[in-house]
């Protein structure tokens, strides 16, 4: 199991910018696909964006996408969600997840390993 790290939630007003970072274990190294989760109140967690092992390929969630940007740094073993644009119904615990199965982290599937979650508030 990998463990995992989350940084950077905090509250920011509609329309404004946050970066969230991920840096994982030494045992995930760049043999995991990387990716973020969130879980809104009274809603299920759901999948936000997700990238490969090493080709980079790169998935996100319909209400995201042209919003997040997500990226890798196999040598800092880290992963970072770039969010733009922020909506009020962006607001959520992100989770940060690992697995070696791309399409896991894709399906939401039985992943392996997540972080402890940071707080996103996007409010006026």
């Amino acid at each position: 199991q990998v463990h995992l790290v989350e940084s950077g939630g905090c509250s920011v007003q509609p329309g404004g910018s946050l970066r969230l970072s991920c840096t994982a274990s030494a045992s995930a190294s760049d043999d995991h696909a990387l990716g973020w989760f969130r879980h809104a109140p009274g809603k299920a967690r759901v999948g936000v964006s997700c990238i490969s092992r090493s080709d980079g390929e790169t998935y996100y969630a319909d209400s995201v996408e042209g919003r997040f940007t997500i990226s890798r740094d196999n040598a800092k073993r880290s992963v970072t969600l770039q969010m733009n644009s922020l909506k009020p119904e962006d607001t959520a615990v992100y989770y940060c997840a690992a697995d070696p199965s791309y399409i896991s982290l894709v399906a939401g599937f039985d992943i392996r390993s997540w972080g402890q979650g940071t707080q996103v508030t996007v409010s006026s």
